[in-house]
């Protein structure tokens, strides 16, 4: 499936900044260990399947990926943080429920799609 994706330092870049300028990338930031990552994981990539290539979701292990947590600037897990055309354009943290994650993206989405709109 082309829009699930597992991300380490090592492919960051091509696998969540590259591929954000063709469509926007969820970066999920989490561990094993934690609780409402366990809840929320799962519902995004429900969410990912339904949406069905609208976006990308690239899962994070913060344990085995401490750089990029650090670089994030995480300060708690899990956190979402969305990527369109390169950049950062939002994020959140904890887990949410799955109206919040259907609002947060069709906002994501609709920024992309605005931001490849001709001046």
């Amino acid at each position: 499936m082309d829009y699930l994706c597992d991300v380490t330092e090592a492919d960051f870049e091509q696998s969540v900044v590259a591929r954000s300028h063709e469509v926007p990338v969820l970066v999920d930031i989490g561990a094993g260990w934690c609780g409402p990552c366990r809840v929320l994981t799962p519902l995004l990539e429900r969410l990912a399947k339904q949406y069905a290539g609208g976006f990308v979701l690239a899962n994070v292990d913060a344990d085995e990926n401490m750089k990029l947590a650090g670089r994030h600037k995480v300060r708690g897990f899990p956190t979402v943080i969305a990527y369109s055309r390169g950049v950062e354009i939002d994020r959140f943290h904890s887990a949410q429920t799955e109206g919040f994650l259907r609002q947060f993206i069709e906002a994501v989405i609709t920024r992309h799609a605005a931001a490849s709109l001709p001046a």
